[in-house]
């Protein structure tokens, strides 16, 4: 009963109040960003939604306009493309607040899978085979709050997506929420770019010199 009514109406409830409440700061987010470099206030992309369907996608921009589309974050090149403003955007998730009108369309939920450009093939296939396709992307998500920008194994992200997918319950979407607030609020597993992924060579090659 909760993953096929009761998600979809608190959905709808807590993106409406979010919007009317947070309305304000979000007219001076955009102002910001608006002063701080060229280009919109909102960064329009397509991003892969449920069943593997596209859908627009919105966000603060954080990003120079000559950042590259429809490249996953985590490969491009370290913050070489972030604005000022965009750093703190980011590192709050409040770049992430636009989100809540995809919410309000019905594209995306509170929470559910993060939702990924369509090149990032590897992820959405691993997504298919796993079963978190068939819900709603979110806003956040279980593998947010066990990595975010430090999972970088597309694999066990995919399965950490299939899992939340298989047992949607309001308890589990209780705990993910109030666990993100948390760990936004601490500012927990924000990586940059490409950064990730040479922390984690890193990790590895350290690993092999003390084994």
């Amino acid at each position: 009963m909760y993953r096929k009514f009761f998600k979809r109406a608190l959905d709808i409830l807590f993106s409406f109040l979010g919007i009317v409440v947070l309305l304000i700061p979000m007219l001076l987010i955009m102002l910001a960003v608006k002063c701080d470099s060229k280009g919109p206030a909102i960064f329009k992309t397509e991003r892969i939604g449920k069943n593997g369907q596209p859908f627009k996608f919105y966000k603060f921009r954080s990003m120079r306009t000559d950042a590259p589309k429809d490249l996953a974050t985590r490969l491009m090149k370290g913050d070489e493309y972030v604005t000022k403003v965009g750093k703190f955007l980011r590192k709050t998730s409040l770049d992430e607040l636009p989100q809540l009108f995809c919410i309000l369309k019905g594209d995306m939920s509170i929470i559910g899978p993060r939702p990924v450009v369509a090149t990032e093939t590897e992820l959405l296939e691993y997504r298919a085979q796993t079963g978190a396709l068939t819900v709603r992307p979110g806003l956040t998500g279980l593998a947010q709050v066990r990595g975010r920008d430090n999972l970088t194994d597309m694999k066990l992200k995919a399965e950490i997506d299939g899992e939340y997918a298989k047992k949607i319950t309001f308890g589990k979407d209780f705990k993910i929420f109030f666990k993100t607030i948390g760990l936004v609020l601490k500012g927990t597993d924000v990586v940059e770019g490409d950064n990730v992924l040479k922390q984690d060579g890193a990790d590895t090659k350290e690993e092999k010199e003390n084994s």
